[in-house]
């Protein structure tokens, strides 16, 4: 047996080496699952049986001789809108009751077969919209730190999974921040590759163009090891790019010497709590200390980046959602004609934030305001671009907050939509950038996780994994456990 909180790297080293039975292993985490998850919520459907057959194959191939894979028995907590064959997607919502994919996302797939266990579907804000995990049609997930406070959103129940030792690795999707929010807010590691290092196939799409699945998990260097297994292109997806995937977890090791850390002070003045920018600076001297120099950095238009976020993402939502019916699959409301059932279908699936945001998107994209509102967002949208690849000039990763505060109370801003909004302020314009950002746990803030946000050139995600791990090298806020 191995103790709660065993890293991923840990746990395939010593399945692969025979020390620990994948079965048993995945029979502790699921007695976890059992024992914790009932007052957190974190998951909407466990795969016991599915998961020790799959536990009983990499046992099979470990006493064989044969090599079991990089993740070789690893538990895994996956967000329920990457499908899983045979097993529910609901995305957090009414709308898809009843709805079994017949096929595996490909993120997912690479994953077992690189010998990992899905152990269970995580809860999520609904259709991926929220900062909360309370937009669930389920049940809120809360924060192990204290069951009083969300944990983040909207891949929530995947950094709770993490968090509360229920799962040693888990994916999410972030669109405007829904894996490094979470990650922060529960003390562990998320990353949000670059757009198109992993493959969309077979995830439900929020926002296509802003969408992309990552890692949480305890370490940098857990990341590094699945981000190694999952990228790559696809052929099923024709946004997955054709690059070269490195060895992360070589370049994870070279330490932080040389490192140009920039910092967008102008940014980060206004919004802040004190406690995180505490923590932030207390992060920047230890980067210091590990050998990187920090330089200060212009992001002219981040300013701008929630209302051109909000603009683009409700807007391809308003499309991507179109789909769902009650013609094809899921919940269809019994009417008297086609065009009824289509409204009571929708209006009885979708809740009040998907509602919200379909309407909102629907508008912009409306003649008479399609070049006042989407079009300007997407030209908004190039000169945040373009403002990164101009610190990217002078530096090598850039520095800032993930989140404005610690974890708040449940119920506090679900009334104030923009309030919510708001929480995302350091996260979207990286989604609009399409670059890679990696969170790391940076300290407690009132016994609460707050979390270090690294951003990177497109594709150099390598670079992010050796800056967070050297950081992770100095410090123990990764180490901390919350007390649920």
């Amino acid at each position: 047996m191995m103790e709660g909180g065993s890293t991923a790297a840990e746990v395939a080293r010593r399945v692969a080496r025979g020390e620990v039975a994948a079965q048993a292993l995945t029979r502790e985490h699921l007695d976890r699952i059992a024992a914790r998850d009932p007052r957190l919520g974190a998951f909407l459907t466990v795969t016991a049986d599915r998961a020790l057959d799959q536990a009983r194959r990499v046992d099979a191939e470990v006493a064989a001789g044969r090599d079991p894979g990089a993740l070789a028995g690893v538990p895994v907590a996956v967000k329920d809108l990457l499908h899983v064959q045979g097993v529910p997607t609901t995305c957090g919502s009414r709308i898809l009751e009843g709805y079994r994919p017949p096929f595996t996302a490909t993120a997912v797939a690479r994953l077992e077969r690189a010998g990992a266990i899905v152990i269970g579907k995580t809860n999520m804000d609904e259709f991926a919209m929220g900062s909360s995990t309370e937009n669930s049609a389920f049940q809120p997930t809360r924060n192990p730190w204290d069951l009083s406070r969300v944990p983040g959103g909207s891949s929530g129940g995947s950094a709770v999974a993490v968090a509360a030792d229920m799962a040693a690795l888990a994916l999410g999707t972030d669109t405007g921040g829904s894996i490094r929010q979470p990650a922060a807010l529960c003390g562990v590691v998320g990353l949000k590759p670059t757009y198109g290092r992993v493959s969309r196939y077979g995830v439900v799409a929020f926002a296509s163009s802003l969408d992309q699945v990552g890692p949480l998990a305890r370490t940098v260097e857990d990341v590094a090891l699945a981000a190694r297994v999952m990228f790559g292109a696809d052929e099923a997806d024709a946004t997955s790019a054709s690059v070269e995937v490195p060895d992360f977890t070589a370049a994870s090791s070279t330490g932080a010497a040389g490192l140009r850390v920039g910092v967008p002070w102008p940014f980060l003045r206004e919004g802040v709590d004190a406690g995180v920018m505490d923590a932030f600076r207390a992060s920047l001297a230890d980067l210091e200390a590990a050998g990187a120099k920090t330089v200060e950095v212009a992001l002219p238009h981040a300013g701008h980046a929630i209302a051109t976020y909000y603009i683009v993402a409700t807007a391809e939502a308003s499309s991507n959602l179109a789909r769902y019916d009650g013609v094809r699959y899921g919940l269809r409301a019994a009417a008297g004609d086609l065009r009824r059932m289509y409204g009571e279908t929708r209006d009885r699936g979708f809740g009040p934030e998907v509602k919200r945001r379909i309407i909102l998107g629907t508008f912009v994209l409306s003649a008479g305001y399609y070049d006042a509102y989407y079009l300007r967002a997407q030209q908004v949208r190039t000169l945040i671009r373009r403002d990164f690849d101009e610190a990217f000039r002078a530096c090598d990763v850039v520095a800032m907050p993930t989140t404005p505060t610690p974890a708040f109370p449940l119920g506090e801003k679900t009334a104030d939509p923009l309030q919510m909004y708001l929480e995302d302020v350091f996260t979207v314009p990286a989604n609009l950038a399409g670059i890679p950002g990696l969170s790391v746990p940076c300290g407690l803030v009132g016994g609460l996780p707050v979390g270090l946000q690294l951003l990177g050139r497109p594709f150099d995600e390598a670079t992010l994994f050796r800056a967070g791990h050297a950081y992770q090298q100095r410090t123990r806020h990764h180490l901390a456990r919350p007390p649920a």
